[in-house]
């Protein structure tokens, strides 16, 4: 059985991972079948998702930045109509203070940072572009404040030191800023820059991350490693994933990030009735 704290929420599963279903209330993420609002919600809880991952702004190479309003006005639909059926933990994929602190007085529970809350220095409290920079102790004060959980994640080309390196020194930060250790969720960032054989490796050694001292979540789902490794186009990339997520979890991972769940969830059924 594993259990973890998500927000203010304490959540089981007998399976070895949990699984996020992911939400992309965008125009312009990668794969298109992520993309979608309420009925994709909905749909990802009915298959048994364990979290759902709502963004309201693609980080795809790329991608085009949207205003903290926009990001706003996309996903909390969404979270109001889940909140009206699930207490599902929620994790919201955004790099804006603002954006999360509404998504949070929504009902959110989790804040998935692929800047790992570094971010926070690009703009102001109210989203805006920052000419100045905002500390990013107010975006931790805010998670140490209300008990919401972090996914900090590291971006860029790195071996595994180097990514346990960054993701340690961005736990201290949240430490000392008062996030409580048991709150903090790493994620080493797949597919952001690194190098074939550099993801790889972080696929291999969840656990060198940090000396294991924190819970990694794997965002695999058909990125282009996967199909670097398998040749195939990102619409046939999910035996691939699975393969991949699998071998992670093995490896020590807590949570896969995942577009197909009930995919996943079959293959971690399979994986704790054999294991």
């Amino acid at each position: 059985m594993l259990q973890m704290k998500f927000g203010l929420k304490q959540a089981v599963t007998e399976r070895d991972a949990f699984v996020m279903g992911i939400v992309n209330v965008t125009p312009d993420s990668f794969y298109a079948e992520s993309r979608g609002g309420i009925d994709r919600a909905l749909k990802l809880i009915d298959e048994g998702a364990d979290i759902l991952d709502i963004g309201g702004e693609s980080t795809r190479p790329g991608y085009t930045p949207v205003s903290a309003e926009e990001e706003i006005g996309r996903i909390m639909p969404v979270i109001e109509a889940v909140r009206k059926v699930s207490s599902i933990p929620i994790s919201i994929d955004t790099n804006k203070l603002k954006v999360f602190k509404t998504a949070f007085a929504g009902g959110a529970d989790i804040w998935n940072d692929v800047t790992a809350l570094s971010g926070a220095d690009k703009f102001n409290e109210d989203g805006t572009a920052a000419t100045k920079s905002e500390p990013s102790w107010l975006a931790a004060e805010y998670l140490a404040k209300t008990g919401a959980s972090v996914i900090l994640m590291h971006t860029g080309p790195a071996d595994v030191e180097e990514v346990s390196d960054f993701l340690g020194q961005r736990t201290i930060f949240c430490i000392s800023n008062g996030v409580a250790s048991e709150k903090i969720i790493l994620d080493p960032g797949i597919g952001f820059g690194k190098s074939l054989e550099q993801n790889i490796q972080l696929i291999k050694e969840p656990l060198a991350l940090c000396g294991g001292r924190y819970p990694v979540l794997m965002a695999l789902s058909r990125k282009r490693c996967i199909g670097d490794m398998t040749g195939r186009a990102t619409e046939e990339r999910l035996a691939g994933t699975l393969a991949a997520d699998l071998i992670s979890v093995q490896k020590g991972a807590k949570i896969i990030r995942v577009h197909d769940v009930s995919s996943a969830i079959d293959t971690l059924n399979v994986m704790k009735n054999l294991r």
